[in-house]
This record gives C-alpha cells, structure tokens and sequence, in this order.
C-alpha cells in the first residue's frame, strides 16, 4: 500500500527528532510494509519566519491532501514577541480545528526498564498502560468571546470561554468507550461539576451515553483535580480516561511525567471517520520544542518514533508493523540505551541519532 504523509517538523528539537522517524519510515519500505511518499512543511515559528505566519495557505493544503500528519514541536523564545494570532502554536491550533481533530489519544505506558526513571517508586508505576482520550477542538481553547478588554484607570479584563455543545461529548465519549471495549473495559470521565456548568453537562451527556450505548463498559466519574492526585497515588487503578481539552492538557503531562519523562509518550490526534472508515490524523509527541538543548544531539527521539507506531495503527491499519515497532523501541531500552532525559542510573547516555540507529537496527535484525 501507499501512505501518502505530510511532514512538520518545526521548531527546536522537531527537526532532529522527526529525522529518526525518517530513517524508520525509509526502513519500514525496505522490509516491504508499505510504500511511504512524504512531503515536508513549515509550522510554527520557522513557518512565521519564512511566510510572517504559524503555517502557511500552501502547507495547510498539502496536510488536507495527506493521509497523515507527523509533527514534531513549535515554539521557543525567539518568538516571545510575535503577535498573538501568528504565535508559533497558533499553527497546532489551525491544523487541529480545520482538519477536524476532536480526538487526542495520549498513552502513558511505563516500560520495565525505565521503572527507575520515573520520579515514584517503582511499583506505583511499573507495568502502567493507560489511555488519556483528550477533547480537542472545543472547550476553552477555542470558546468566544476569547479577548482582553480595556477597563480604564490602568485595568483590564482577561476572558476566556469555556464551552461545550451535547454532540462534542457525545463523539469524544464514543472513541473512549471504543478504545476501552478494546483494552480493560473501564472509562474515567472527569470534569469539574461541582463548579463549571460546561461539567455538569458533560457528566450528564457521557451518563446517558453510557446507558443507551455502552452499559457492558464500566464507568467511573472523578473530579479533574481529584483525578490529578490519584494519578501520582495510584495510576494504574485507570484504563482509559476522557476529559475535555483544558484538563486533558494538563492530567495528560501528569501521566506523561509517570513514565520517566516526556521524551517517551507519543499522541494521535484524530477526525471523524468519513464512508470508508478513512480519518484526517495528525501524530505528535507530547514533549514541546526544548529549546534549550535543539541541536545538541541530545533528544530523546522515542516519543515521535512512537507517534508513527501509533500512525501505522489507526491511520494505515498496520497493527502489526506499529506493534514490531513498539518491540524495536523497547529492546533498546532494555538493551539499557538512554538519551539524557532519562538517563537515570545509567553510565552514559547516547545521542537522539543513535537511539534511532538502534530502534531502526532492531526493526530490520527483527524481520
């Protein structure tokens, strides 16, 4: 089969991390698992540089005409003074609301071998595998009115509008109660209802969609910040976890931080599937731009390596490639390689190229 993919790389260490991906896409078509035909773009602030904005018209047409994205990182100080609407993560943003991205799937699973690394102990989190399904194009992101408002005599005021429609939950709650049939048959729904109306809702539309939908799945509600501290306390009491854009935001890098570092955790961010099950997709890591160590050689490129494991599942259906590649990505680590970032115990650390040289060498010595 042929996948067509759009390339972003971006900002900081986006560049260096989405060049291992390369190598293994270019590995994966010398096994014979697919024919892949890659083009490359600008966004974020490399994009503001070269067209004065976050993506540019021609770079949004070639992510609609892809079967795939894989986007690396935006962002950095360099562009601390850009206007607000041409900011570096401004460029997400489009791409996630006009290619119809609600859904953001965010694993955090805990590899044996770096049990160590995470900042609890290790039998809170040794064997974690669980599924963070983040609301993503609504919510307080993008809600109106979203301004700051001149009040006079030296005030202002800061608005931002937190708002959610029945059918945005209800879709955000079928792909959770979907991934968790799949999994351990359990769904968290988290929200704020105690305080937030938009959570009142959303507690009473994932209530009733379980009920007429999905009443063989166990369901569970917890308070966002209640959730945030048995996230640290207990993890692995979870499965799958659906939460709106704000909270999943921030409960998503709590988890991430449970594996040893954001450096490991990839994401899918998926469409609604059209007549023929096809879905517009984009895959990015959960680690930012980093500037501080771009071009250092110092980045942990697990993270987008895993983010085109997790494009091979859902975008191209190829289950079992994404799962030798996810194999590759832990044989290195239990081979005892580390990056920097979650170096641990260990006596040396290795580049991002040549963590990729040895995800890509496993991948090939595998097959």
């Amino acid at each position: 089969m042929t996948c067509k993919l759009l390339l972003l790389p971006g900002d900081g260490i986006g560049p260096e991390v989405m060049k291992e991906v390369e190598k293994v896409l270019a590995a994966l078509q010398r096994l014979g698992v697919a024919k892949f035909e890659t083009e490359k773009g600008l966004v974020g602030g490399c994009a503001y540089d070269a067209h004065g904005k976050s993506i540019s018209e021609s770079d949004m047409g070639l992510a609609m005409a892809a079967d795939a994205v894989l986007f690396g990182a935006v962002g950095g100080p360099k562009w601390d003074g850009v206007p607000y609407e041409v900011r570096p993560e401004a460029g997400l943003l489009r791409l996630r609301k006009d290619l119809g991205l609600f859904a953001n799937l965010r694993p955090a699973i805990c590899y044996p071998a770096l049990a160590d690394a995470s900042s609890l102990k290790r039998e809170i989190v040794e064997g974690l595998d669980i599924m963070i399904v983040r609301e993503l194009t609504g919510g307080v992101y993008f809600g109106e009115p979203k301004e700051i408002i001149d009040l006079g005599n030296g005030q202002k005021r800061g608005i931002d509008t937190q708002v959610y429609d029945t059918y945005e939950i209800e879709r955000i709650g079928r792909v959770a109660f979907e991934l968790a049939r799949k999994r351990n048959n359990k769904v968290t729904s988290s929200e704020k209802r105690n305080v937030m109306k938009s959570g009142v809702l959303w507690h009473e539309v994932i209530t009733a969609l379980h009920k007429r939908e999905y009443p063989d799945v166990t369901l569970e509600h917890q308070l966002a910040d209640a959730l945030g501290m048995q996230l640290v306390r207990w993890p692995k009491q979870f499965d799958v976890i659906v939460t709106d854009n704000l909270f999943g935001d921030m409960l998503s890098d709590v988890a991430a931080m449970l594996t040893g570092s954001l450096g490991m955790l990839p994401s899918a961010s998926l469409g609604a599937a059209d007549a023929q099950g096809r879905r517009k997709a984009l895959y990015e890591p959960v680690h930012g731009s980093a500037p501080d160590i771009a071009g250092k050689g110092m980045a942990n490129p697990i993270a987008m390596i895993g983010s085109l494991a997790m494009c091979l599942r859902y975008s191209f259906g190829l289950g079992e490639a994404a799962d030798r590649l996810e194999s590759a990505i832990a044989h290195a680590l239990g081979a005892g390689l580390r990056t920097a970032d979650i170096k641990g115990a260990a006596d040396a650390v290795i580049s991002t190229a040549q963590m990729g040289d040895a995800i890509v060498a496993r991948l090939e010595k595998a097959a």
